[in-house]
C-alpha cells in the first residue's frame, strides 16, 4: 500500500504525524503494538456478534417463542444498524477524534448487549440489537482510523493485516464461542461476555490510545446525504425481508425497492454537489477500489447468508448440541485463522488479485459442495466442505481492507474503511434476507406436495403456515402424542424439505462466490491513491 498522500493545495496539510513521539520514547501512550492491541479488543466484540448469535438463534427462539423472521430480525436489526451508520460514524470521528469515538463505541456496544442480556421479550432483543449495531459503527472506523495515525507508513500494511485477521478469526470464532456458552450457561451469556471485553477495552484505550487530531478535519455534516443513504438501504433491505411474506410481485415489495433505487440515485447527484460529502463520489474512479468494496459485499451474502442456515442444520436436523455444532465448525474457523495470515503473506508478495479470486473460487466450490448435503451426511464430508469456506474466505477478510483503503488518498482513509465496513455488513444483512427468502420459497411450495407424497393426512392452511414456518428452520412440526411411525413420516419430510431449501440457497450463494471471482480480478494494490484523489475533483 502506498504512503503517499494526496494533499489539496487549497487545504492545510494534516498534522498528524507519521511516527507517535510517544512511541518513540517507548512509553504505553501512543505504542503502535499496544495501541494494535487495545482496538483489537474493541474490533473483537463487534465482529464477534455478527456470528455468535448464530448458534444462539435456535435457544433464543425456543426460550422466547420467536417466528422465523423474528430470528432473522436478530440478525438483520444488527447488520442493518451497522450498515446505515458506519460511514457517518466515520465522520464523526474525523470531526470529534477517533479516540473519543473508539471509547464511547466499545462502552456503548458493551452496555447494549448486557442489556440484550437481560430482555425478556423478542422486541427488545432486537432493539437493543440495534443499538448494539449503532455503537458497533461508532467503534469500527474509530478502529481503523487510530490505527492509520499511530503506524508510520513502512508497518501499516502488517497492522492492517493483523487487524483483518482479528475480524476474520472473531468472525469464524462466533459458532465455538457461542456453542459452549449457550449449552453450558445460557444464550443471554453470548452477550454478557461483552461486558468485561468491553470494559477493557475501555480502560485500555484511556491508557494508551493517543488522542491523533487533524488540520483538515470536517466541520459540518452531510444531513441530506446521511437521510438519503439510510433511506436508500433500509428500503432494500426490508423489501428483501418482507417479499417472502407479501410476495416477489406484490406492489409494496416494488414499492420499497423503487424508493430505495431513487434514494441511491438522489444520494449519489447530491454527494456530487455538497461541498463536504458524506462519501465523496470521486473515490468510486478508481476501479480497483470499487471491486474491493462489490467483492466484500459478494462474499459477505455468500458466508453470512450461508452459515445462517447451517446452524440450524447442525441442531435441528442432526440433533447436535449447541457445542457440538460450534466443534462442526472448528475446520471453517481453524482454516481461517490459520490462513489469514498465509494469506496476507501471499498478498504482501504476488498483490491482492491472484488470492482474493483464488479465495471465492474456493468459496465457490465450497458452496457447491454444501448445497449436495443430505439429513445423513457424515461429519468427515461436513468437515472438509468447512474447511474449504474457511480457506477459501481468509484471503478476502485480510486483503479487502488494503485494496480498498489503500486504493484511497489518504486523507479519506477514515471514510474508505467506513465503506469497508459498510460493504461487509450490508452483505451479511442482504446475504440473510436474500437466503432467507430463497429458503421460504422453496419450503411454501414444496412442502404441502412432499406432505401428500408420503401420504401423510391433510392439514388445515393455517396449521401448514405455521409448519411451513417450523420447517424453514429445520424443526419437524410432529403434533403432540403422535404415534411413533407418524412422527418419523412427519420427520422425514420435515427435514428434507429443509435440506432442498438449504441445497438451493447454497446454489444461490455459489453462483455469487462465482461473480465476485470475476470481480476480484480487478483488484491490485494501493499504487493509485495520488491519481484516485487527484480525479476526485473537491474531494
Amino acid at each position: 500500500m502506498t504512503s503517499q498522500t494526496t494533499v489539496d493545495p487549497k487545504e492545510p496539510a494534516d498534522s498528524t504525524p507519521a511516527a507517535p513521539p510517544a512511541a518513540a520514547a517507548g512509553r504505553l501512550r501512543g505504542h503502535p503494538w499496544l495501541t494494535l492491541l487495545t482496538v483489537a479488543f474493541g474490533v473483537t466484540m463487534v465482529a464477534l456478534d455478527g456470528t455468535i448469535v448464530a448458534i444462539a438463534n435456535p435457544a433464543i427462539q425456543a426460550d422466547l417463542g420467536a417466528s422465523f423472521a423474528d430470528v432473522q430480525w436478530i440478525t438483520n436489526a444488527y447488520f442493518l444498524a451497522l450498515a446505515v451508520a458506519l460511514i457517518t460514524a466515520g465522520k464523526i470521528g474525523d470531526r470529534f477524534g477517533h479516540r473519543q469515538t473508539f471509547l464511547i463505541g466499545a462502552a456503548g456496544f458493551a452496555l447494549a448487549s448486557g442489556a440484550i442480556g437481560l430482555s425478556s421479550g423478542i422486541a427488545a432483543v432486537v432493539a437493543f440489537r440495534v443499538l448494539q449495531g449503532l455503537f458497533g459503527a461508532l467503534l469500527m472506523p474509530a478502529a481503523l482510523g487510530i490505527l492509520r495515525a499511530t503506524f508510520p507508513a513502512e508497518k501499516l500494511n502488517m497492522a492492517i493485516g493483523i487487524w483483518g485477521m482479528v475480524i476474520g478469526a472473531s468472525t469464524a470464532g462466533g459458532p465455538i464461542i457461542g456453542g459452549l456458552l449457550v449449552q453450558h450457561v445460557s444464550w443471554e451469556s453470548v452477550f454478557f461476555i461483552n461486558l468485561p471485553v468491553g470494559a477493557l477495552a475501555v480502560v485500555l484505550g484511556v491508557l494508551i490510545i493517543l488522542d491523533h487530531r487533524a488540520e483538515k478535519a470536517p466541520r459540518s455534516f452531510d444531513i441530506p446525504g446521511i437521510l438519503l443513504l439510510s433511506a436508500a438501504m433500509f428500503c432494500l433491505v426490508w423489501a428483501l425481508i418482507k417479499a417472502p411474506e407479501w410476495g416477489w410481485g406484490d406492489g409494496g415489495t416494488w414499492t420499497f425497492l423503487a424508493v430505495s433505487a431513487v434514494s441511491f440515485v438522489v444520494f449519489a447527484l447530491w454527494e456530487t454537489r455538497t461541498a463536504e460529502p458524506l462519501v465523496p463520489m470521486g473515490l468510486f474512479r478508481s476501479v480497483a477500489l470499487s471491486a474491493g468494496v462489490i467483492l466484500m459485499v459478494l462474499m459477505a451474502v455468500a458466508f453470512l447468508g450461508g452459515l445462517f442456515f447451517v446452524t440450524f442444520y447442525l441442531q435441528n436436523v442432526h440433533g447436535m448440541s449447541p457445542v457440538d455444532s460450534g466443534l462442526h465448525l472448528l475446520p471453517l474457523t481453524g482454516m481461517m485463522i490459520v490462513g489469514s495470515p498465509v494469506a496476507g503473506a501471499l498478498i504482501t508478495k504476488l498483490g491482492p488479485r491472484i488470492p482474493l479470486a483464488g479465495g471465492m473460487v474456493c468459496t465457490a466450490t465450497a458452496m457447491f459442495g454444501m448445497s449436495e448435503l443430505e439429513a445423513g451426511t457424515s461429519s468427515l464430508t461436513m468437515s472438509i466442505w468447512f474447511a474449504l469456506l474457511g480457506l477459501g474466505l481468509a484471503p478476502v477478510m485480510v486483503g479487502a481492507t488494503e485494496v480498498i483503503v489503500g486504493n484511497a488518498p489518504l486523507e479519506l482513509s477514515g471514510v474508505a474503511g467506513g465503506l469497508q465496513q459498510a460493504a461487509m455488513q450490508i452483505g451479511g444483512s442482504l446475504g440473510t434476507a436474500v437466503l432467507g427468502a430463497v429458503m421460504a420459497s422453496k419450503v411454501d411450495s414444496d412442502l404441502a406436495g412432499n406432505m401428500a407424497e408420503a401420504k401423510l393426512p391433510p392439514v388445515p392452511p393455517e396449521q401448514l403456515d405455521k409448519a411451513k414456518e417450523a420447517v424453514q428452520v429445520g424443526v419437524a412440526p410432529v403434533p403432540q402424542g403422535a404415534p411413533a411411525s407418524l412422527a418419523e413420516k412427519i420427520t422425514t419430510v420435515a427435514h428434507d424439505t429443509f435440506m432442498s431449501g438449504m441445497g438451493l440457497a447454497c446454489l444461490v450463494a455459489a453462483g455469487v462466490s462465482v461473480v465476485a471471482v470475476f470481480v476480484a480480478l480487478f483488484t491490485k494494490r494501493g499504487q493509485n491513491a495520488e491519481a484516485a484523489g487527484a480525479a476526485g475533483g473537491h474531494i
